[in-house]
């Protein structure tokens, strides 16, 4: 590979790997991302497509749920280290957290795919659980830091970070995604050292990845961006560009959200 070379990592929620997998293995044959962090494959992991995956040339770790939630790397390079979950509340079944190390040529890259709770209706233990486990991420979080590896935190955080990650923000006050626990919450993450890959190389407004089903949003363009990287100051130093690949979600039986895709030099 050269030394020049792109190494292209993307999030994509699929909301459910089942419904979209025509739409998924169209996309990875068009983009072929280096690394795919799926969310919401809402799938146990002896039911997920790996043959159709593989056969694209990806290596696959899941960590699945039945009918909810449930997370997915898939990567180009080898996998090791793989971990499933995150510490700190023993009591939690959710599959929200998956993290590898990417063996690409020269140094690795340790990747995760994260589903954060939606935290919806906010006067219930929805909300208080979505605090709780962004607490749970950020310590996790720091100790990665610590390791001053090329680190990549991609996923639905459920987090609009600014008024203008919505197309309307009175629409979101009241949601938990827009609270400003929420947005605290997702800017400690950020005061670690993570950098957030898209508003450090683009950083517009009414930049979106996500459109709900009703009232039209896609053909109105009423979205939200909750699709995010967070990067480690030795991933952001090789950050080269961060986009949303739009056209997916406007394809038949698409998913709500669309693929996002940072490129970093490797």
């Amino acid at each position: 590979m050269p030394a020049d070379a792109d190494f292209s990592v993307c999030t994509y929620n699929v909301n459910s790997i089942k419904a979209r997998l025509p739409n998924v293995v169209d996309f990875l044959r068009e983009a072929a991302p280096d690394v795919v962090c799926l969310q919401e494959i809402k799938c146990v992991d002896e039911a997920f497509p790996r043959q159709e995956i593989e056969d694209l040339g990806y290596n696959v770790a899941t960590h699945g749920q039945k009918s909810y939630n449930g997370v997915a790397l898939l990567s180009k390079f080898p996998l090791e280290d793989v971990r499933r979950g995150l510490a700190g509340e023993d009591t939690d079944e959710q599959a929200r957290y998956i993290e590898a190390v990417v063996l690409t040529p020269g140094a690795p890259w340790r990747v995760a795919s994260i589903y954060l709770p939606n935290g919806n209706p906010v006067a219930s233990e929805k909300f208080p659980y979505k605090l709780r486990w962004m607490q749970r991420l950020a310590a996790h979080a720091a100790d990665l830091l610590a390791l001053e590896e090329r680190l990549v935190l991609a996923g639905d955080y459920n987090v609009i970070p600014r008024d203008g990650d919505c197309h309307d923000p009175a629409a979101w006050q009241d949601d938990a995604l827009f609270q400003p626990q929420t947005r605290a919450s997702y800017r400690t993450l950020q005061n670690l050292g993570l950098v957030d890959a898209f508003m450090a190389v683009d950083g517009r407004e009414h930049v979106y990845t996500f459109w709900d089903y009703q009232a039209g949003a896609w053909a109105k363009d009423h979205g939200i961006r909750i699709d995010h990287f967070l990067l480690s100051p030795e991933a952001a130093d090789r950050l080269r560009a961060c986009a949303v690949a739009r056209a997916a979600r406007g394809k038949e039986k698409a998913s709500d959200h669309a693929p996002v895709i940072a490129r970093f030099a490797l």
